[in-house]
């Protein structure tokens, strides 16, 4: 009597559960982490700001499309040591560009060297996608 209470329960309840063989569950579609198709970066002397401007942009692709990127970063490096120098987030500009430009006085950047190492990464909820490094020179 007891099986035939925890049939008619489950009945009851409408819950059912249907499949077509052991792997009925529908797959969910494949995150695609974003590559950067071209990046660059500069500086210049801006007469309003009376300082440098140090610009960064990426042009980033996105199989899954650009809504799940959450971020657009520029890591500096020192081209001759190697040593990190100064992080930048770049941000959505239009169509698949992110940019950003900065002060030079808010920078650890010195606009007179030019031998740096410019790493991109670009990053969506699938994790980081390729780094895309640029030379300063």
């Amino acid at each position: 009597m007891r099986t035939l209470t925890v049939s008619a329960a489950l009945f009851a309840s409408g819950c059912f559960v249907y499949g077509s063989g052991p792997d009925h569950r529908s797959k969910a579609p494949k995150n695609y982490a974003p590559v950067i198709d071209v990046a660059d970066a500069s500086c210049y002397w801006d007469d309003y700001y009376a300082d440098d401007v140090w610009w960064f942009q990426a042009d980033v692709t996105d199989p899954n499309g650009l809504d799940d990127i959450t971020g657009v970063y520029a890591d500096v490096y020192d081209g001759q040591t190697g040593e990190w120098v100064d992080a930048f987030e770049l941000y959505y500009d239009q169509g698949d560009t992110f940019y950003s430009a900065w002060q030079g006085r808010s920078t650890y950047l010195d606009c007179g060297y030019y031998d740096y190492l410019v790493d991109f990464t670009p990053e969506d909820t699938a994790g980081p996608g390729e780094v895309y490094t640029i030379d300063l020179y």
